[in-house]
């Protein structure tokens, strides 16, 4: 009985700091549209923010299981919801 290949390492440093990076953009992509068009219309800016995101979604989601690609996917589902709260508690 032989054993299959081993597969090789996660780098989790690298994989973290492009998530981050991802997030950081994502973050700061949503709240400068989401408070741009929050200026002109507040249900623009949420009508906004749910199109982009919605039509996004699938393409991204399909990515999560790419090696490289996977980090991405989780910084910017991290930066999507962390704009959402920063617009959210702006707001108030």
């Amino acid at each position: 009985m032989t054993a299959g290949p081993a597969s090789p390492p996660t780098p989790w440093c690298t994989g973290l700091l492009v998530s981050g990076f991802a997030a950081l953009v994502t973050l700061v992509a949503v709240v400068a549209f989401g408070s741009a068009l929050a200026h002109i219309h507040v249900l623009l800016a949420v009508g906004f923010n749910l199109v982009v995101v919605g039509g996004a979604a699938p393409t991204v989601w399909r990515w999560r299981h790419r090696p490289v690609w996977r980090w991405v996917v989780y910084g910017v589902g991290a930066g999507v919801v962390s704009g959402w709260v920063a617009l959210l508690f702006g707001a108030l």
